[in-house]
């Protein structure tokens, strides 16, 4: 059965009662108790601290002074049950501190039970319910924990921090069928649908402080296939995303700036990732659609077709240190990459370099131990088009065409 939830409240208790039914089980499993069915070798419990500092110069990307920021602050616990042979229990609650990347404070990134439908030695069915893991990017399932992404900032050309919370995951179902053999390969398939809860504070970062309505996710649906060529270290994937979302304003019971509107995402992304003993190369291109219907006045209508990519690479010095290097690119519109009918259409409010984003990314991971690692990187940028709020751009804080961050994360883990 699928769920389909429209309230935040609603949506966040469903979840946070399905992380406490893991949390239970875990207390049950390291306790005194002669049910064999709670067993502590069926539980798996992690956790993760990262904090870091951050210097943004030039862009509100993390705050709006330009100054050294704490905000960098990463702490979760994830658990996983083993019920039975075919379900198992899992979640992830986080507690994060982006500054203006997303919004502070606690959320659940995922509580589900996986089901084990069908195994044999080549094929595997599993299917998910409640608030499940996105698999369908190359770094979507992985995002949520600092050591296991590759930098400490993804590329905002395709994990653009203001969706976090929306793309991380979606209350509902999903599925994942898996082939193996050694003709041709291993095959994913993932199929999910569902909607994601959207708080005042998220609907502010993405549309403007002046929207003081209330934003829903009507529907998440998403595809993906992924092939890994037999005895191959190279691994190549597609993806599909259709989603639909809604504003209502909240005139007449109070001010606000905007109207009713009805807004249509869709992203599709190719990529593809090598890994050898000492490379790692990998890559994502992408073209999304944006529509809007409504929102500035009840009669406005924009359809943008956007487009994406970066590549990266990663190189394995010692066994202790990485590099990184990254290049991206993203147009807002790709019939206006250099901006200009941006800035005409909008009368000369917004500068014309709000309609791209061009990162240059350097980096390095340091292992201490097998779970105690620094990373640094460096990012020259050109643009301001992965800035939030979305809908409504802030070209008085966001007055430079070019600017520079840093960013140092220590990163435990358990």
């Amino acid at each position: 059965m699928l769920l389909k939830l429209k309230s935040d409240t609603k949506a966040y208790i469903s979840t946070l009662l399905l992380a406490f039914a893991v949390l239970l089980l875990s207390g049950r499993a390291y306790g005194k108790t002669n049910d064999d069915y709670f067993n502590a070798k069926n539980l798996q419990l992690h956790g993760f601290i990262a904090q870091g500092i951050i210097d943004v110069n030039g862009s509100d990307f993390v705050n709006d002074d330009g100054e050294l920021s704490t905000e960098l602050t990463e702490i979760g616990v994830n658990a996983s049950y083993q019920l039975s042979s075919n379900f198992r229990l899992a979640g992830q609650v986080v507690y994060l501190d982006g500054g203006n990347r997303y919004e502070k404070g606690v959320r659940v990134d995922y509580a589900l039970l996986d089901w084990t439908a069908y195994a044999d030695e080549n094929w595997q069915l599993n299917l998910y319910f409640g608030r499940f893991k996105n698999n369908h990017w190359l770094y979507s399932s992985s995002r949520t924990v600092p050591f296991a992404r590759p930098s400490i900032i993804l590329p905002q050309s395709v994990y653009f921090d203001g969706f976090r919370d929306i793309a991380v995951g979606s209350d509902g179902g999903a599925l994942k069928l898996s082939h193996s053999d050694d003709e041709y390969g291993n095959f994913d398939f993932n199929l999910s649908y569902g909607s994601s809860p959207i708080s005042d504070e998220q609907a502010k970062n993405l549309l403007s402080e002046f929207a003081t309505g209330t934003a829903e996710q009507d529907y998440d649906l998403q595809s993906s296939f992924y092939w890994q060529p037999a005895f191959s270290q190279w691994r190549f994937g597609l993806s599909l995303l259709d989603s639909d979302f809604t504003y209502y304003s909240a005139r007449p019971e109070k001010p606000d700036a905007f109207f009713d509107a009805e807004f249509s995402f869709q992203f599709y992304t190719v990529n593809a990732l090598y890994e050898g003993e000492f490379w790692e190369f990998s890559g994502e291109i992408y073209q999304s659609r944006f529509l809007t219907e409504g929102f500035y006045v009840p009669q406005y209508h924009s359809d943008n077709i956007a487009r994406g990519f970066y590549v990266q690479s990663r190189y394995k010095v010692t066994s202790d240190m990485t590099l990184l290097a990254r290049y991206e690119d993203f147009y807002l519109n790709k019939d206006d990459k250099d901006g200009k009918k941006l800035e005409e259409n909008s009368g000369g409010l917004i500068p014309a370099y709000f309609a791209f984003h061009k990162d240059i990314t350097l980096g390095l991971n340091y292992d201490f131990t097998s779970n105690f690692s620094l990373r640094l990187e460096y990012h020259w940028v050109k643009g301001t088009g992965r800035l939030t709020p979305v809908v409504v751009p802030n070209p008085q804080i966001n007055d430079s065409e070019y600017w520079q961050m840093w960013a140092a994360q220590l990163m435990y883990w358990f």
